[in-house]
């Protein structure tokens, strides 16, 4: 091996270690305020009480975001994965999302009933997962309000910096009584 070529492994070898040793940058999550990670979502949230959308914590942010998505859907929908919330363009300072409320600078997309906006959990039959991801992305979204999930994740694609979630549980009265 010429010394150029060992000079080189040495310095690949030498900046890996001392980025192995570096304090990893904050973790980036979302957390709710109204129900545990995995936990059930309570009635206020769904359906069969008021159907407000529940409140979100974020922490860590990457530095490199430009803007947030939140998209919440549930994957047991009888007929497929059910889009309960699209909202883009949240601001990368952002650090909580109001419990029945959205941020003023979001732009709210079409969810799966049809209409802009929050839709509650409202399982036809069984306990279903709820899931609130939160992605961060090195550009704004240029997407009109209304617009559907598919045009959303395309203006993501190749953007997401980093991804974080939380699951919640809800399952209909009459199905938890069964």
């Amino acid at each position: 091996m010429n010394s150029l070529a060992l000079s080189l492994v040495s310095l690949a070898f030498f900046s890996a270690t001392l980025e192995a040793q570096l304090p990893a940058g904050p973790l980036f999550e979302v957390k709710s305020p109204d129900f545990a990670p995995g936990g059930p979502i309570p009635k206020r949230f769904s359906c069969d009480g008021p159907g407000h959308s529940p409140g979100l914590r974020i922490d860590g942010v990457p530095r490199v975001a430009k803007s947030l998505v939140l998209i919440m859907d549930d994957p047991d929908a009888p007929t497929g994965t059910f889009t309960h919330w699209l909202m883009w363009n949240l601001p990368p300072d952002l650090r909580e999302i109001v419990t029945a409320s959205a941020p003023r600078e979001a732009i709210q997309g079409k969810n799966s009933a049809g209409k802009a906006g929050y839709f509650p959990p409202c399982p036809p039959s069984g306990e279903h997962r709820y899931y609130f991801r939160l992605y961060a992305l090195d550009i704004p979204i240029q997407l009109a309000s209304g617009a559907t999930r598919d045009a959303l994740e395309k203006a993501m694609k190749g953007h997401v910096q980093k991804e974080a979630q939380i699951m919640g549980r809800y399952a209909r009265e009459a199905e938890k009584s069964r």
